[in-house]
């Protein structure tokens, strides 16, 4: 009797992008297929990605992602010329462009991504239509996130009887 090995992909994040939640409010998340290499897919599985400062630009009717590095791993072949850098092209279809479209046109929004990870087989990424945020709002949110720790030390020292 032969077996056959069932693999599980799981969805969890490769890589995220911490800083796009802290710098911009989210207003809406689309997710979006990639358009990879073979050897971009090798380093992506390997964790070898940087999205921390990338974006994504809406040219000739095409969602694009620029700034994102996937680094080559070190094991690839020499006759290649790898990009790490390369403008890679995103895989959404028309409804979602054209709402993205209409979005961006409006002040102040931008099209950043959010996390990068495998769904299945496919390499999958999250953006979202974020709008900046003002230095007030971002030290509200670190004075926030310090009186909840202040109180969950207080709370834990108080001993009820």
């Amino acid at each position: 009797m032969i077996k056959k090995k069932i693999y599980k992909f799981s969805s969890a994040p490769v890589i995220q992008n911490r800083r796009a939640r802290y710098n911009y409010f989210i207003e809406e998340e689309f997710e979006a297929g990639l358009s990879l290499q073979g050897w971009e897919v090798k380093s992506l599985r390997a964790g070898k990605v940087n999205i921390s400062d990338s974006y994504v630009i809406l040219k000739n009717g095409e969602a694009q992602l620029l700034g994102a590095t996937i680094t080559p791993l070190s094991v690839a072949s020499t006759h290649l010329n790898y990009d790490p850098a390369r403008t890679r092209k995103l895989l959404l279809n028309k409804r979602e462009l054209n709402s993205l479209f209409g979005r961006i046109n409006r002040e102040g929004y931008t099209i950043i991504t959010l996390s990068m990870y495998w769904k299945n087989a496919w390499s999958k990424i999250k953006i979202g239509v974020a709008k900046s945020k003002k230095d007030h709002d971002k030290r509200e949110i670190v004075k926030n996130r310090e009186w909840l720790t202040n109180k969950a030390r207080i709370m834990k020292n108080i001993s009820f009887k």
